[in-house]
């Protein structure tokens, strides 16, 4: 069996801060979202590979020679190229050769130990399901209907769930099913992985479902970015920074090397600060501020704010800022 990262998506729900950075590379708490997956898999002793594009190789060839797995690249560049998730299978595939594979969406973060998730596999297709508990957030995801861990049926985005349990986006597709692939791309939704569990089905493949609790997040969203940043971040961590002693830090935060915290700010409960940030005068919580960015005489909550930034004399709520904006009110 191999294990198989898939992050070669262009994340555009979340532009502008995953225009330039990719989705599995945000930071929730002291690590990035890849980091927890790697971890998770580490513990398989399993080949593992990461599958990415073009554009954003260079980001990640750090990651794969500091974990020891390996990079599949696809040749695109922009998101109109991109293979889409089932495309980029056939893709690793192609280059790494049949085999059973336990392939993990790059953008998820999950409670439950990959070690359990395989001592269920039995040779058929397996995948990880949730219960959002509400009918409304099922319509975003692919939702399972069990009878026992049997899956009987699988719609992928219905208008009308028939459960709040979800496909999570981990499964194990064994040797047989990999090379059905090329079959299924001859008429099928290349992107989404739920089209392809719900085509299977509804050709007699048994899939079975291992169902978890506590945690999972599809990083899709702000809000689930800072949904996950609040579940995960435990404990403070402050690196070399410059700080006033007029400043109040309430944990858990992140702020990283070269901050400069100065006046009477406050920074948290639930805020990640980044490299060369400056942050004067200012109240900051359950946010993510990227680095080099200087906010001034600001209220923030529940905002991301991209690289390089300047906010002054603003509050911002549930907002999403792209990376080099200035923006202030006059003084």
């Amino acid at each position: 069996m191999k294990v198989l990262i898939m992050a070669g998506g262009y994340a555009t729900r979340l532009w502008p801060i995953t225009k330039d950075n990719p989705k599995a590379l945000l930071p929730v708490g002291n690590r990035v979202i890849l980091d927890y997956i790697l971890e998770k898999a580490g513990e398989l002793e399993l080949d593992t590979y990461v599958s990415t594009n073009r554009f954003f190789e260079a980001h990640f060839r750090q990651y794969a020679e500091r974990y020891g797995v390996g990079l599949i690249v696809e040749d695109t560049l922009h998101e109109d190229e991109k293979l889409g998730t089932i495309g980029a299978l056939k893709n690793a595939l192609d280059e790494l050769g049949p085999d059973d594979y336990l392939v993990i969406a790059g953008d998820n973060l999950f409670s439950f130990s990959l070690r359990d998730f395989l001592n269920s596999y039995d040779g058929g297709t397996l995948i990880a399901v949730y219960d959002v508990g509400d009918l409304e957030l099922a319509k975003r995801y692919g939702v399972v209907v069990l009878e026992g861990d049997r899956v009987i049926s699988f719609q992928e985005k219905p208008a009308a769930p028939r459960s709040t349990l979800v496909s999570t986006g981990v499964y194990v597709f064994p040797r047989r099913v990999m090379e059905r692939i090329d079959e299924y791309l001859s008429n099928g939704n290349r992107d989404s992985p739920g089209y392809f569990i719900q085509w299977l089905l509804e050709r007699g493949e048994e899939i079975r479902a291992y169902r978890f609790s506590e945690y999972w997040y599809d990083i899709g969203s702000a809000d689930s970015y800072l949904e996950a940043l609040k579940t995960l971040l435990k404990e403070s961590h402050v690196e070399e920074i410059q700080i006033s002693p007029y400043a109040k830090i309430i944990p858990p935060v992140v702020i990283k090397r070269g901050a400069k915290i100065l006046g009477r700010s406050m920074i948290g409960p639930y805020a990640y600060i980044g490299e060369e940030c400056v942050i004067e005068n200012s109240d900051i919580s359950d946010s993510i501020i990227f680095r080099g960015t200087i906010i001034r005489n600001s209220t923030i909550w529940r905002s991301i704010i991209d690289e390089k930034c300047e906010i002054r004399n603003l509050e911002l709520r549930k907002s999403l800022v792209g990376g080099h904006a200035k923006i202030q009110r006059g003084e």
